[in-house]
């Protein structure tokens, strides 16, 4: 991969953008600007199925006319190009409805540096490099196990990016960052039985990604699948995998952003300050952590990230904010405006979730446990939640507890409750963390629910 565009290139684009709308007619502006260029290889059987290379740029306007906002963006980066847009940005302003939320974000702060967002290695290792590693990682999970008869296909990903803001009410500010990750999904077989297994790793340069463990995860965790059964019906203490926690996590962190809940679309809406998690459970929003893949300085509004503690001391401490949020709610933002890219306005979304690990091991959390199940996977979390009351029932496999240690695999099983009493029946939380990029980034640890129905044969 080349050099990635340099910052202050795009920083400078940004600014030219928000003065062009102003100049259209809006009484504030901002404009996001973005340049990347990615790497996607995708590997079966030894051989590479595809490989795919892409870079691009573009601007997104945001304009304000009194409380009327519209929003436009392209790819056309020159001067006639911005005008363009802007005139497009300040025109869907004009006919927008009012609303009284509606302004600009004030600026605030400094900007954290934040060590090592940006790794050399994406633009320094070379597509053969990275198209080795992924058959490294075929080849670790096709050696793990006899059993192991295939692997689905192998995908490597990465990307180096830069993003810029500047807006009429003076902030311009650039950020540089780089991601590379890599998953399979292995299939092991038995007779005419056949199971699947997950492996993954996330890192911010493919030099960081350990093929043999990516392999041997997705390796062991299929030929142990084989013989699964299912678990009877009941209600026992269940191990979430650090997998699963982090889709409980995702959906927490998604129900405690302000917009679902000034809409009342949250389980967690006008209980701030009550006590409604275990004391165990420490979960808070960090965008500034040098480990995770969201982190940036600031957010889609420009505003600097930081660390906002969600549950602690079996408190509801927070919600996250965008500008328009913190407006509506007479709160202030807690730099959480996000952006899926250039193409669209921004909106309040979590950055890196963190679950506080424990002092328990996975095996001491199994001891703990005695006699129960392990959850290694569900389906479809996010769509088997009720939005307003958080009851859930989700399919899942996994493995059974018996007298502190593992035992057989079980598969389909489904897993019920309601958030609420599923956080405060969490009883501990494991010591061994790492980043989880399903469902967004999470920092998770496996952890301990004490009671959760079990639905089997």
């Amino acid at each position: 991969m080349s050099e990635p565009e340099q910052s202050g290139d795009l920083g400078d684009l940004a600014r030219r953008a928000a003065e062009a709308a102003t100049a259209a007619g809006a009484s504030d502006a901002e404009a996001w600007a973005e340049g990347s260029r990615s790497r996607e290889v995708r590997v079966h059987a030894g051989e590479v199925e595809s490989l795919t290379e892409a870079s691009g740029r573009g601007v997104g306007i945001r304009a304000w006319i009194g409380t009327r906002t519209g929003y436009a963006y392209g790819t056309d980066l020159s001067d006639a190009g911005l005008t363009e847009l802007a005139d497009a940005a300040a025109g869907a302003a004009r006919v927008a409805d009012e609303d009284e939320n509606s302004a600009a974000p004030e600026p605030s702060g400094e900007a954290a540096e934040i060590p090592g967002l940006r790794d050399e290695g994406v633009a320094s290792t070379g597509t053969a490099k990275v198209i080795d590693l992924a058959k490294r990682i075929e080849r670790a999970a096709l050696d793990r196990d006899p059993r192991v008869t295939g692997v689905e296909e192998v995908v490597y990903v990465d990307e180096d990016s830069t993003a810029a803001i500047a807006t009429s009410r003076g902030v311009s500010r650039a950020f540089d960052a780089s991601a590379a990750y890599s998953f399979l999904q292995a299939m092991a077989t038995e007779d005419s039985e056949v199971q699947t297994g997950l492996g993954f790793g996330v890192a911010r340069s493919p030099r960081d990604l350990d093929a043999d463990e990516i392999g041997a995860e997705a390796g062991d965790e299929s030929s142990s699948m084989l013989g699964a059964r299912k678990p009877e019906s009941r209600t026992c203490p269940v191990v979430l995998s650090d997998r699963v926690a982090a889709s409980f996590a995702g959906f927490v962190g998604g129900a405690l952003c302000a917009d679902e809940v000034q809409r009342g679309r949250s389980p967690f809406a006008d209980r701030l300050g009550e006590g409604l998690a275990s004391t165990a459970l420490r979960l808070a929003d960090d965008g500034i952590d040098p480990g995770g893949l969201a982190s940036a300085p600031f957010d889609g509004e420009g505003t600097p990230r930081g660390r906002t503690p969600l549950l602690g001391n079996g408190k509801l401490l927070a919600y996250l904010h965008d500008s328009y949020t913190a407006r509506r709610g007479g709160a202030i933002s807690t730099g959480n405006a996000a952006r899926a890219s250039y193409r669209s306005a921004p909106s309040v979304s979590t950055s890196n979730l963190m679950i506080e690990p424990g002092e328990l091991s996975l095996e001491e959390l199994f001891e703990r446990a005695g006699e129960g199940v392990y959850v290694t996977e569900v389906a479809g979390l996010h769509s088997g939640v009720n939005p307003v009351t958080g009851r859930y029932s989700v399919g899942a496999t996994g493995k059974a507890i018996r007298g502190g240690t593992l035992a057989e695999p079980l598969r389909e099983f489904t897993i019920a409750g309601d958030l609420l009493s599923t956080l405060a029946a969490v009883q501990a939380v494991g010591s061994e963390a790492r980043w989880v990029p399903f469902g967004g980034s999470v920092h998770s640890a496996p952890m301990l629910v004490g009671e959760m129905a079990i639905g089997g044969s």
